[in-house]
């Protein structure tokens, strides 16, 4: 298997991704993402020229309810029990 992808690429992804690997580590990204582009081309040379186009590898069903309007809680009633409100929404602790 032909080196694809060299250990100064994958130092340069690394240094982008702000990793930092050690030298083992560099040698094992350069292995095995060269035997994840082998494995690419490999299936590049599948045909598929009669498999139909799918957006799924399985059939799937929406599983949601239908939306529908429904009566929700009056400002008052959701208020009522908040610890504390300025009378039209909940106040809460600034977070940043």
């Amino acid at each position: 298997m032909g080196e694809k992808i060299s250990r100064e690429e994958v130092r340069h992804v690394a240094a982008l991704a702000r990793l930092d690997l050690s030298e083992g580590e560099e040698s094992r990204m350069t292995e095995q993402m060269n035997q994840i582009l082998s494995y690419m081309e490999k299936l590049n040379e599948l045909d598929t020229a009669s498999v139909p186009a799918t957006t799924h590898a399985i059939e799937l069903k929406n599983v949601f309810r239908e939306d529908e309007t429904v009566e929700s809680l009056e400002r008052e009633l959701a208020l009522k029990n908040a610890p504390q409100s300025d009378g039209a929404s909940f106040v809460v602790p600034k977070v940043i």
